[in-house]
């Protein structure tokens, strides 16, 4: 309720017609997107070759 409430500022009426998807959505627009998928096997391997410590 804070996030759309708060940082939103939407209205009550607005809040609670919200659903779910269109929440989240307005939270990956602030984040700046979805959040990224972890790398593959083949990318950590490349990753790893890349920064060995």
């Amino acid at each position: 309720m804070a996030f759309g409430l708060g940082t939103l500022r939407l209205s009550p009426e607005e809040f609670w017609r919200a659903t779910p998807r269109e929440l989240i959505a307005a939270a990956d627009g602030l984040r700046g997107g979805p959040p990224l998928a972890a790398p593959d096997a083949s990318e950590l391997a490349a990753l790893m070759r890349a920064f060995p410590d």
